[in-house]
């Protein structure tokens, strides 16, 4: 099986927060371990014209991100005890629970704040792709309850193929850290 990885239509995000929601169900997460997370962005002011009218140039625009299952995880790379590991099969990046001591270090190793301590279990937890959805043939939870249809999981080949290779935007730390396999499609506001 082929690198599985996300398409983002930042264009299309309504920042509803609908797969944020998706995802804290089916993970049954507790109170601030969230494995997606929907970014807000807003810039520019408001300047006055000759005649004291003011005119506004605010632009506001949204970024869903969780995991990106890089090609070169930082926090696969640091954890003491390899029970963080990236998936031969399909690249999925998961966490052997046996062997989580709860240390930390991948979660401060990743520039997206991908692992999230789950202080119940005194591990690191993350999103893993649903890939138990995904082994029965259904559609991971965030890609299902966005009403806008702008997540998309598949082999990051056919997504790059299909919507460009963009994989960072403003907000984000570059692709290069961590070779992410995302793609965006950018905010017209959006782009650096």
């Amino acid at each position: 099986m082929a690198q599985l990885g996300f398409y983002i239509d930042q264009a299309r995000c309504i920042g509803c927060e609908a797969c944020v929601i998706a995802c804290k169900d089916k993970n049954d997460n507790p109170v601030g371990v969230n494995f997606r997370r929907v970014y807000s962005f807003e810039e520019g002011s408001f300047t006055e014209d000759k005649n004291g009218s003011f005119i506004q140039n605010i632009q506001s625009y949204f970024l869903s991100i969780s995991c990106n299952h890089c090609d070169e995880p930082k926090c696969v790379e640091n954890c003491p005890t390899t029970a963080m590991f990236k998936r031969e099969e399909d690249g999925v990046v998961v966490v052997d629970q046996d062997k989580c001591v709860g240390c930390r270090y991948c979660e401060w190793n990743c520039p997206y704040g991908a692992p999230q301590y789950n202080e119940e279990l005194g591990k690191m937890t993350k999103c893993d792709l649903c890939i138990d959805l995904l082994e029965k043939g259904e559609r991971p939870a965030c890609e299902g309850a966005c009403p806008v249809r702008a997540i998309e999981i598949g082999p990051i080949d056919e997504l790059r193929a299909k919507y460009g290779n963009v994989s960072e935007v403003k907000g984000l730390p570059t692709a290069s850290i961590t070779k992410p396999n995302l793609v965006i499609n950018t905010h017209k506001d959006a782009s650096e």
